[in-house]
């Protein structure tokens, strides 16, 4: 066997690096594909940053990467043309620990409407937008997660 087609196999055989996530949401549609993509994703309040003069909120998280199976990544979600920005039950310490379900889009006068993003325990952010201009990024390298997220709806695992 030649050396040549052993290096092959184990170029083939070895895993392809994973591509940096990088979605753009125009409609409540794309922003359902973003949602599962931060489904536990977390974050503190301090990392959620509202620029009114530029009618733009940012927020840094920790994502658990679902596709790639335990890991997690930082990541960027940006959130354009907004107009109003109201929470409700989020803690107010900037170091408290926030943990993001799912984000949905309410329509309002064509094309804006209202992103709502929910959060573990109960709280909610609104984000009031002129029309849904939203970008997720990944900004790190990946790392090895310590806890896979579990929910309760989930059966339990069989020891």
């Amino acid at each position: 066997m030649s050396t040549e087609a052993q290096t092959g196999e184990a170029e083939a055989a070895a895993p392809a690096p994973v591509e940096p996530l990088r979605l753009l949401a125009e409609d409540a549609d794309d922003l359902h594909i973003i949602s599962a993509a931060l489904q536990d994703a977390i974050l503190r309040p301090v990392d959620i940053v509202w620029e009114r003069s530029a009618r733009r909120v940012t927020l840094k998280l920790s994502r658990f990467c679902w596709e790639c199976g335990g890991t997690r990544v930082m990541a960027a979600m940006q959130f354009g043309d907004v107009v109003a920005v109201k929470s409700r039950r989020l803690p107010r310490l900037p170091e408290s620990a926030l943990e993001l379900l799912a984000m949905d889009f309410e329509p309002g006068e064509a094309p804006g409407g209202r992103v709502i993003l929910m959060f573990a325990a109960g709280g909610d952010l609104r984000i009031d937008v002129e029309c849904l201009d939203a970008v997720l990024t990944d900004l790190s390298e990946r790392w090895p997660a310590k806890l896979a997220p579990a929910h309760l709806d989930q059966p339990a695992e069989s020891a």
